[in-house]
């Protein structure tokens, strides 16, 4: 798991120029589904899940949405992705960006312990504590 390249600008620039990133007013982050790796210079629309009734998800930036704790942080509720209702598809990676829908700015990003095949009535989904981030 890793930050994309324009996330690591940012967060140099907030910590040794004052410069607060773009998203810093962000209520919301948005979890994505990716067919592929996106790539550390890549965005949320990277490879990124296609499934008919496919639509990122949002998770409020509060103690609700995430725990912090020890370097890492987890999703404190489960992320739910809308039921597939056709186009079936094998997602590989997550990412956490910017942006509810479009090119947004790729924070985190990683890939699933193991591939999942989207089918049609399958609601992908992270349980509790299943998306752990660790900043290293």
């Amino acid at each position: 798991m890793g930050k994309g390249t324009t996330t690591k600008n940012d967060i140099l620039k907030y910590l040794f120029q004052a410069t607060a990133p773009g998203w810093a007013g962000n209520a919301n982050f948005y979890i994505a589904l990716h067919t592929a790796d996106p790539g550390a210079g890549g965005t949320q629309e990277t490879s990124e899940a296609a499934y008919t009734g496919y639509a990122r998800v949002g998770v409020a930036r509060t103690a609700d949405g995430w725990t912090v704790t020890a370097n890492q942080a987890s999703n404190t509720a489960n992320i739910t992705f809308p039921v597939c209702t056709g186009a079936p598809e094998t997602v590989t990676h997550w990412s956490i960006g910017t942006l509810d829908t479009g090119a947004g700015q790729l924070l985190y990003s990683g890939s699933l312990a193991s591939p999942l095949n989207i089918i049609v009535d399958v609601i992908p989904s992270f349980l509790v504590g299943d998306m752990d981030i660790t900043d290293n």
